[in-house]
């Protein structure tokens, strides 16, 4: 068995659920039924959403609904975007996502193709009233389970190319990569501990920036 941004694996990813549509099924259909008229927000992701429960659990008792998946890839995110976000109803949904695409966790993605279905997600997203707030990719210098690949060199070309699609569409860039980002474009030692996954004390960091871009963009709703 091997594990890759906090995703176990013992054979190979479940061919008959590819996108995990099953994980959050029960607890969509509760929260979708609920009464609440809070100012609901959405964060999609991977592992590094999935793992900021464990990290920081008071930080999800705001009306944050996490929808990280270890290990998903952008493909993945947009098959089940209208389950895990739109039919929730939030406000807003932030969107980290994209390091492992470039890992190859799905088969081999150009920068472009990332970047289309990271698109895709924020038109759905527009398409129905929720308002985008697209998240750089964070920093890697290299991936410990596909060494080699150089997302030092790729994940600031990705992230320029979603901030540009961000200002494109009137969506909101939320940049973890430049406050975060050490000499190498990697993470520093206290904010990680394999080079990917973040510490707590990076996730104070992104916790303090989320949060008060999503105060911003909720202001005037």
């Amino acid at each position: 068995m091997f594990s890759f941004l906090g995703l176990s694996i013992s054979s190979k990813i479940n061919a008959q659920d590819w996108p995990n549509l099953e994980k959050y099924n029960k607890e969509n259909t509760r929260i979708s039924t609920s009464n609440g008229t809070e100012n609901r927000v959405v964060f999609m992701g991977n592992s590094i959403t999935e793992m900021w429960k464990g990290a920081n659990p008071d930080f999800f008792r705001n009306p944050y609904i996490n929808r990280g998946i270890g290990g998903q890839t952008t493909p993945q995110m947009l098959l089940r975007f209208r389950q895990d976000v739109i039919d929730l109803n939030p406000k807003a949904v932030v969107i980290l996502a994209g390091t492992n695409d470039i890992a190859g966790n799905t088969g081999p993605m150009t920068l472009k193709q990332i970047h289309d279905n990271i698109l895709s997600m924020v038109e759905l997203a527009q398409a129905n009233q929720i308002i985008p707030i697209v998240c750089s990719v964070l920093p890697a210098f290299d991936y410990p389970w596909s060494p080699g690949l150089q997302p030092n060199i790729k994940i600031p070309k990705l992230n320029s190319m979603l901030k540009n699609m961000a200002s494109d569409k009137g969506a909101v860039y939320l940049d973890y990569f430049s406050k975060m980002a050490d000499h190498r474009n990697g993470l520093p030692p206290e904010l990680t501990t394999d080079e990917v996954h973040v510490t707590k004390a990076g996730y104070k960091i992104m916790e303090q920036m989320v949060k008060e871009t999503i105060d911003q963009v909720l202001q005037y709703q």
